[in-house]
């Protein structure tokens, strides 16, 4: 597999756009998880593409999320 690295720096303030929450590196499938939210988004070419349109569900370690 043809992966790319991310920059450490970067990864360190990246956070989920939804939730302002941590995300965290999967370097095998190319994304930052977003547990909070349940959203894996995509990196492309060592680039975070960090829109939600762009992320796909996840399904593992999700909390449940609060009703208001």
């Amino acid at each position: 597999m043809n992966t790319t690295e991310v920059d450490p720096k970067l990864l360190e303030i990246l956070v989920c756009p939804l939730t302002k929450g941590p995300l965290r590196y999967d370097r095998e499938h190319q994304e930052l998880i977003s547990d909070k939210a349940g959203l894996a988004f995509p990196i492309r070419d060592g680039i975070p593409i960090m829109l939600t349109d762009e992320a796909r569900e996840i399904d593992e370690h999700v909390e449940p999320k609060a009703s208001k």
